[in-house]
C-alpha cells in the first residue's frame, strides 16, 4: 500500500470516529497519530500529554513544541504516579501499573470533554513478550489505529516523513522510572537525579541516552556510534555525574540497549 492510501485509511478511519483524545507523548507513534487526527477531525481532536513524576521537562516541552507544529489543541493532565504504592514498588510489570494510571486519566478526561474515542502510538512493532503496559491500553478499550492498520515502527517513521513532521526521526524514549532496575524503589529523587544527569549529556549533544540509576550508582549508556565521543568527555562529564548525588559512575562500553536497566552491569559494582 502507497502511504497516500496508508495516510488516507487512517484518516478515513479517524473521520469516521467523530472525535478522538489522542494520548500523546511527543514522540513520532503518537505524533503521527496526532497529525492525522487533527487532519481528519480538525478541533474535534484533541492531543494530551500525561506529565506525571517520570515525565523528564525536555519531554514535555518537545510534546507542547510538536503540537504546535501539526496545530493540534494541546492540553496537560497532571497525576500523582509515586502516590500508588504498587507503581513506586517498581514491579516486573510496572508498565502495567503506569500505563493504567495514565490511560485512566486519558480516558476520564475524555468522557468529561465529550471526545468518542482514545487513541495512543502503539504500533504494530510493539506487541512481544514483556509488554505489559500494552495489556493496559487493550484492556481499557484504548484505540491504536497504527497497530489497526498494521503500521509498523518504520513506516510509521515515512509516514511521518511524508506529513512533514520534524519528530519523524527522532530517537525513541521511555519513562525516566525505566532507568531503575525492577525491585528496586521508584522515588522522586531517583527521578531528578537522572534527568539532570541526562540532561547533561543532551547538553553535550547526545541524541540516545539513557542514565541508569543501579544501587545509587550511575551507568551511563549511549548509542553505540556516540561511544568514542563520549569516552573522550568521560574525565569532565563523570566527575559533574557523580555532583549529582551519584556514589559511582561508569560508561558502559555495550552502548544502549533496550532493557538495560536490568542487564547486570558492565562493570563490577
Amino acid at each position: 500500500m502507497s502511504e497516500d492510501a496508508r495516510i488516507d485509511a487512517i484518516e478515513s478511519d479517524l473521520r469516521g470516529r467523530g472525535s478522538a483524545l489522542i494520548a500523546f507523548s511527543g514522540g513520532v507513534d503518537s505524533g503521527l497519530v496526532a497529525a492525522l487526527a487533527h487532519r481528519a477531525l480538525g478541533p474535534r481532536a484533541l492531543a494530551v500529554t500525561a506529565a506525571a513524576e517520570t515525565l523528564a521537562g525536555r519531554e514535555l516541552d518537545h510534546a507542547r513544541s510538536l503540537a504546535r507544529e501539526i496545530g493540534i489543541a494541546h492540553e496537560i493532565v497532571t497525576y500523582e504516579e509515586l502516590s500508588n504504592p504498587e507503581f513506586a514498588r517498581n514491579p516486573s510489570f510496572r508498565c502495567y501499573v503506569c500505563q493504567g494510571m495514565r490511560m485512566d486519566a486519558m480516558i476520564e478526561l475524555a468522557a468529561r470533554r465529550g471526545y468518542a474515542t482514545v487513541c495512543d502510538g502503539t504500533n504494530a512493532s510493539d506487541p512481544g513478550p514483556n509488554r505489559p503496559g500494552l495489556k493496559a491500553i487493550e484492556e481499557r478499550g484504548v484505540y491504536s489505529p497504527l497497530l489497526a492498520h498494521g503500521v509498523d515502527k518504520a513506516t510509521t517513521r515515512e509516514l511521518a516523513h511524508a506529513l512533514g513532521l520534524s519528530a519523524w526521526d527522532r530517537p525513541a524514549n521511555a519513562c525516566l522510572s525505566s532507568r531503575i532496575p525492577h525491585g528496586q524503589d521508584v522515588t522522586l529523587g531517583k527521578l531528578r537525579t537522572i534527568e539532570a544527569a541526562e540532561d547533561l549529556l543532551h547538553e553535550r549533544g547526545f541524541a540516545v541516552v539513557r542514565v541508569r540509576h543501579d544501587g545509587g550508582r550511575a551507568r551511563v549508556e549511549v548509542d553505540r556510534r556516540e561511544l568514542p565521543r563520549l569516552l573522550g568527555l568521560w574525565p569532565e562529564i563523570e566527575p559533574e555525574i557523580l555532583a549529582l548525588g551519584f556514589n559511582a559512575a561508569h560508561c558502559d562500553p555495550r552502548g544502549y540497549r533496550t532493557g538495560g536497566a536490568d542487564a547486570s552491569p558492565s562493570i563490577p559494582a
